[in-house]
């Protein structure tokens, strides 16, 4: 996965510079997540590890595709095509959403909570880390009974881990010392 990741990576730059300069950027993902897509497809998979002809590789993707893409687009998906890169779309439609999460100063955060948290609970925490992160935050919420009580809070790489099973395991390795 890092090798196409490192594949991937300039040409997603490339269509989120193009589409930051054109005022485009929700097309451009539009466009790229559908692509992308239709990389996955198993059928469109089987035909990208085949020997088929680049030019005619792009055309038929293009056709896929459909109105879809605009020219620009287009253009994307012949010069993947040419350069053998095509597979690598997934990960280009990835990369160029956390280019555009970072334009926009939007950040995930994963939300563990023992207990279904309440509207106001959530609106606390969003607050509170939108001052600490600087960022707009999307909650993604889960409940996990394992935590016995408390908050797991995961955002990029900051976690904090306001659970009682977290304490619990604190203190036993302490009486255990």
């Amino acid at each position: 996965m890092s090798e196409l990741t490192t594949v991937a990576r300039p040409y997603a730059k490339a269509a989120f510079d193009y589409a930051v300069e054109k005022n485009a950027i929700t097309q451009w993902q539009e466009m790229l997540v559908f692509a992308a897509e239709v990389a996955k497809n198993d059928s469109v998979t089987d035909i990208l590890s085949g020997a088929m002809a680049a030019e005619k590789l792009a055309d038929l993707f293009v056709n896929i595709c459909g109105e879809q893409l605009d020219q620009a687009g287009q253009n994307l998906i012949h010069v993947l095509a040419e350069n053998g890169r095509l597979k690598a779309l997934p990960e280009i439609a990835l990369l160029f959403n956390h280019y555009k999460a970072e334009y926009d100063k939007e950040i995930d955060v994963e939300v563990t909570s023992a207990v279904e948290l309440s509207k106001k609970q959530l609106d606390e925490i969003s607050a509170s880390l939108e001052k600490r992160l600087a960022r707009k935050v999307k909650l993604n919420c889960s409940v996990d009974a394992d935590i016995v009580a408390g908050v797991i809070i995961k955002a990029g790489d900051t976690v904090i881990d306001g659970s009682v099973r977290s304490k619990l395991n604190r203190l036993s390795d302490t009486l255990q010392s």
